[in-house]
């Protein structure tokens, strides 16, 4: 059966809709940000593309001088189209405990996309490259890193599910620029994630410029009647609603339900 979750995309009560939702674009940056598109022009692109939402999430830190100004262009581009456009901004997890970057005024906003710029250890926020470094010299276990990055994945997810509805953005696609492959992630794993997913009423972005979750993330999310829609992360208005990666992981989806 489907509903409506309280981020406004669709959840599953069983296990007999496995999609993702398509006609959606749940991440596009603007110029606010690391854009180069406005407001106005995404929207037409959603438009051209045939979508029915359409969610900004530009990048912010805890000191963001063009918020209000974000978030009051969206409002006012609500009342001049029929696509259901969300302000929402795209914050990082950025300690071990799921401390996460938080502007001070959320006022506005209608969700929270939550990335994971890193790996958290208990000494630092270990870039990529820092923490492809500690692999190498066995500083770390693979294992080691799955559990950091699951553990303050979930625990940041429930930090910002107390502020508005959340998304997870880029699934575990940390653990793949570091090089620690998905077949060495057991599925115990995966399995924790989705938990953490579904108790925080996370919708997951499967985000086609980052192709994630990997097909097998994605049908543990699936399996667990965690929602996924698709994402492009759009810096450019022609980049809106383009599914490529998205479309085939519905039809391997749809394929499985059969």
């Amino acid at each position: 059966m489907r509903s409506v979750g309280q981020g406004g995309y669709p959840v599953t009560d069983d296990h007999d809709w496995l999609a993702v939702d398509l006609a959606v674009d749940a991440h596009v940056h603007t110029g606010f940000s690391s854009g180069r598109a406005t407001v106005g022009e995404l929207v037409i692109a959603a438009e051209r593309a045939g979508l029915t939402g359409l969610t900004f999430a530009d990048a912010v830190g805890e000191e963001v001088p063009w918020l209000r100004a974000y978030v009051d262009t969206i409002r006012r581009a609500q009342g001049r189209t029929d696509v259901a456009l969300r302000a929402a901004v795209t914050v990082d997890v950025v300690r071990l405990d799921g401390w996460v970057a938080l502007p001070a005024d959320l006022s506005g906003l209608e969700a929270l996309s939550v990335a994971l710029p890193g790996v958290p250890t208990p000494q630092e926020m270990a870039s990529p490259s820092r923490a492809r470094d500690l692999l190498q010299w066995g500083a770390v276990r693979p294992r080691d890193i799955v559990e950091m990055v699951i553990g303050a994945t979930i625990r940041g997810l429930e930090r910002t599910s107390r502020y508005a509805p959340t998304q997870l953005a880029r699934p575990l696609s940390v653990l793949a620029e570091i090089g620690v492959r998905d077949a060495d992630v057991e599925e115990s794993a995966l399995r924790w994630l989705a938990a953490g997913c579904r108790a925080t009423h996370t919708t997951v972005e499967v985000t086609e410029a980052w192709r994630a979750p990997s097909r097998r993330l994605a049908r543990v999310l699936a399996e667990a009647g965690v929602p996924m829609v698709a994402a492009s992360e759009a810096a450019e208005a022609g980049e809106v609603g383009r599914w490529r990666y998205a479309r085939a992981l519905q039809d391997e989806l749809g394929i499985l339900q059969d």
